[in-house]
């Protein structure tokens, strides 16, 4: 079974060669990397030439936002089960993928993710919040919690058959997916209880008031379109148990 990893980038030089390390290490043997970069300008096209031995495909060009960018390495993938890895992002060992791969040999789970860890940028080593989908079951998105999308590998024929990321979301298009896959299709799911993923603290969707604001109203849209009630009061009550899972 291929599995196709796909890395986004821009302007992410400090940290894409973590990522492609990451993906490359992983003991699996049939992995197809798949870098797309929105025309950066900062040294990241002069590491992913560097490093071009280590990804089996990559384009750099102008998009419309991070979105389009996973659309278009979709697009790209032709592997039977896809997973999406940050280029701030890196795999907590070498045999993250082999691990999900066996989980995809039974022909009934059409998703598998596990957990996630949130580290300080200037110390890796210093995890600051465990992000865990042990309790996770999909009415849940309406409470404003989602599987941790770095850690969620989904068989890419459903991508072809229910749509693939929509470009007109700013921040939580990878939510909406997961409440159309999840929800909505209800697609089966397995979750690993282990920790998949290292994420640098610092995020699009974390990184002020602001982003915090678009996120969840469109986590509420979400739900909307998708037939899924939820309301203000219920996404932001997810905050308490944010500030439950960090570590002191």
């Amino acid at each position: 079974m291929k599995i196709s990893i796909l890395t986004v980038a821009f302007n992410s030089a400090s940290t894409l060669v973590d990522t492609i390390n990451s993906v490359r290490s992983q003991d699996y043997p049939h992995i197809e990397y798949i870098v797309v970069d929105g025309n950066s300008s900062d040294g990241t096209v002069e590491i992913i030439h560097a490093h071009a031995s280590k990804i089996d495909r990559w384009i750099s060009e102008p998009d419309q936002g991070i979105y389009d960018a996973m659309n278009k390495a979709l697009k790209l993938a032709t592997g039977e089960v896809i997973g999406i890895l940050n280029s701030d992002d890196f795999y907590t060992d070498s045999t993250i993928v082999s691990k999900v791969a066996k989980e995809f040999v039974d022909p009934s789970v059409d998703v598998v993710f596990g957990d996630l860890v949130f580290v300080d940028p200037q110390n890796l080593s210093k995890v600051v919040r465990t992000y865990s989908a042990a309790h996770w079951y999909p009415k849940k998105l309406a409470w404003g919690f989602m599987p941790p999308h770095p850690a969620v590998f989904i068989r890419k024929k459903y991508y072809e058959q229910f749509g693939v990321f929509k470009t007109d979301y700013k921040i939580a298009a990878d939510y909406e997916l997961l409440i159309r896959f999840l929800y909505v299709h209800q697609l089966k799911y397995k979750y690993l209880p282990m920790k998949m993923v290292v994420m640098r603290k610092g995020g699009v969707s974390s990184r002020n008031w602001r982003s915090n604001i678009i996120l969840n109203d469109e986590i509420m849209r979400g739900c909307r379109e998708n037939g899924l009630y939820t309301n203000w009061l219920m996404v932001y009550s997810k905050y308490f148990r944010k500030w439950m899972e960090l570590v002191n």
